[in-house]
């Protein structure tokens, strides 16, 4: 038997939002800059590829100016925002006892095809992200709080696929 999730252990969602605001606001009043984690995660991947590939990403137009002349792609503010989302959720996950090696998946769905669909929709979130120029924290949060028409734009795209895409999910996934 499953054990059931406690909801009273997780953040209330305005809350969570009302601290997430003020993050983001700290981030643009002390650094000039808002949030983002596509940009830390191409500079990762550009300092793993530097490491391996060299000649590749000085070739590359895209990597190259992400892994830096300098060849330290990972000297870089957004490097550490996103290591910090990583360890900082691995703490509260901990924190609030919700750390475990587990699949969540409906009952209609099986494991292969809930991580077929997270690796598919990650990958079309990835591309949107490039084809956008930032990611959904970085459109939506950052963007959307400078009143960026592009960012709004996109935010109402990203509603209107999940509308859209949410009631056949729903049906497979339950």
């Amino acid at each position: 038997m499953k054990k059931q999730r406690d909801p009273s252990r997780l953040w209330n969602p305005y809350a969570a939002g009302i601290a997430l605001g003020l993050v983001l606001f700290g981030s643009i009043f002390l650094t000039g800059n808002g949030l983002g984690a596509s940009g830390g995660l191409s500079r990762i991947v550009a300092g793993v590829e530097k490491t391996v590939a060299p000649a590749h990403v000085d070739r590359n137009a895209f990597v190259a100016p992400l892994a830096g002349g300098d060849n330290r792609p990972l000297d870089h503010r957004l490097v550490w925002m996103v290591s910090g989302v990583v360890l900082g959720g691995f703490v509260s996950g901990w924190l609030a006892g919700r750390v475990r090696l587990e699949t969540l998946k409906g009952p209609k769905i099986s494991s292969r095809m809930r991580w077929f669909l997270a690796f598919v929709g990650g990958g079309l979130m990835g591309y949107g992200a490039g084809l956008a120029r930032g990611c959904t924290s970085g459109q939506a949060l950052s963007g959307g709080a400078m009143l960026a028409v592009g960012s709004w734009a996109f935010m109402m795209m990203v509603f209107a696929g999940g509308y859209l895409f949410a009631y056949p999910l729903r049906k497979a996934w339950n």
